[in-house]
């Protein structure tokens, strides 16, 4: 074959590849392949990856990520005997991982659920089974996501704190408590009765619901759990603050990594970036404020985001910025608040060692913004968090439900002090 005659060759060869990667990128940007896509499990992932990521803040329709983990489990064993975990991170999540997919199998699985009596209810805690509880009310829906389960479209989207599935010896049920109208629910559900031999390593640590005390403050939050111990860690916190390094790694979960900005120090140590797209600026208290200046109108025929979309769209950028650098705590989801027609902020919290972090001026960890989809404003600040290895007594449990006359919990006020020491503090 001739010079001349390769050089054809290559030049059809390379016409061929730009014409397929074209074809290809039009069809993505059109939507036509996203379908195909999502059937490889691969591709799924990369497709909303870039999705989520191109730099317009929009929000991806991939796989939803726990934004939070209940901070209280229990497990009652065959013999009735009650396996509270709450203040011990590790155990929780030990337990957490080996619980989860009995829940989300139960979630998926449940018949079309129907009212029952709080007598139901206490009866099916007695049993055999596996208790969630969240520190703030999550969607049903927003649940599902969590654990991986498909929702059926005959369930309610309620809001619920507390989540039960019983086992029994010809079939489970599970069982959730209405958040907002303090009703109960119950469903048969496909999950295995033999789920609860799983879960037999599990004997009693001496936990039990307020209820079954029956002493002062139980009528007011009976399903509150009641632990034996009353020592809890003291807390170490630092503010860490490289401002640029921060600035670089939020602009990155903003979209913004390849944008140009002008940067502006000032005489309090707060640093500034202006871009085409965005102001951001960080404070020397490791406080974050992002807002977009480039908000783009919203299509009204364009179906919104639901909340499962909009707080996992938070719960990345949250993951990416604070989440990597808090240390012992976790970053945990608190509650979306509606702001306008297609506009929501999404909360969260610093949580340790069971207890829940409340910083000065009433600030959250984050508090992320989005509009149609779009990521209009952010706060966040930073901190990192870890154990002095010192404890502090508190009033026992049992005491402290009768004192405060209700639910409690534990927390830590960071009120400037390196040392932060546990209190019990009354819930809303």
């Amino acid at each position: 074959m001739t010079k001349a005659h390769r050089a054809v060759e290559w030049a059809k060869t390379l016409l061929i590849v730009l014409l397929t990667a074209s074809a290809i990128f039009l069809g993505w940007r059109t939507k036509l392949l996203n379908d195909f896509f999502r059937t490889i499990p691969l591709f799924g992932s990369v497709a909303e990856l870039m999705r989520g990521s191109s730099g317009n803040g929009t929000a991806g329709a991939g796989s939803i990520k726990e934004a939070a983990r209940p901070l209280c489990i229990v497990i009652t064993n065959e013999d009735g005997e009650r396996y509270g975990v709450r203040y011990d991170t590790d155990a929780r999540n030990a337990v957490y991982d080996r619980t989860s997919s009995i829940i989300g199998e139960a979630l998926g699985s449940a018949s079309a659920s129907s009212e029952i009596g709080e007598n139901e209810w206490r009866a099916a805690l007695s049993g055999p089974g596996v208790y969630y509880e969240y520190t703030t009310p999550v969607r049903l829906s927003v649940l599902y996501g969590w654990l991986g389960a498909r929702m059926p479209d005959i369930t309610e989207d309620v809001s619920i704190r507390r989540v039960y599935i019983a086992f029994g010896e010809d079939k489970s049920r599970i069982y959730y408590l209405d958040h907002e109208n303090g009703l109960f629910y119950g469903a048969d559900t496909a999950s295995s009765a033999g789920k609860a031999q799983e879960l037999g390593i599990y004997t009693s640590n001496g936990s039990l619901f307020a209820y079954e005390l029956g002493t002062e403050g139980s009528s007011q939050s009976p399903y509150m759990l009641i632990m034996p111990g009353r020592e809890h860690p003291d807390i170490r916190t630092a503010i860490t603050v490289n401002a640029e390094e921060i600035l670089d790694v939020a602009l990155r979960a903003l979209g913004h990594s390849s944008e140009a900005y002008t940067t502006m120090s000032y005489e309090d140590g707060s640093v500034r970036r202006v871009g085409t797209q965005f102001i951001i600026r960080i404070d020397v208290r490791g406080g974050i404020i992002y807002r977009r200046t480039d908000i783009p109108p919203h299509d009204p025929d364009e179906i919104l985001p639901g909340d499962g979309e909009n707080i996992e769209r938070a719960r990345a950028i949250a993951a990416e910025t604070i989440g990597k650098v808090c240390g012992a705590a976790e970053v945990f989801f608190e509650y979306v608040e509606p702001r306008g027609v297609d506009a929501v902020s999404v909360y969260f919290g610093y949580y340790i060692a069971g207890g829940s972090v409340y910083l000065p001026d009433n600030r959250y960890a984050a508090r992320i913004t989005l509009a149609g989809g779009v990521v209009t404003d952010v706060d966040l600040n930073y901190r990192e968090f870890s154990y002095t290895g010192e404890l502090t007594g508190l009033l026992p449990e049992q005491q402290a439900l009768a004192a405060a006359g209700g639910e409690f919990m534990l927390c830590y006020s960071d009120t400037g002090a390196e040392t932060l020491q546990p209190s019990w503090i009354r819930r809303n």
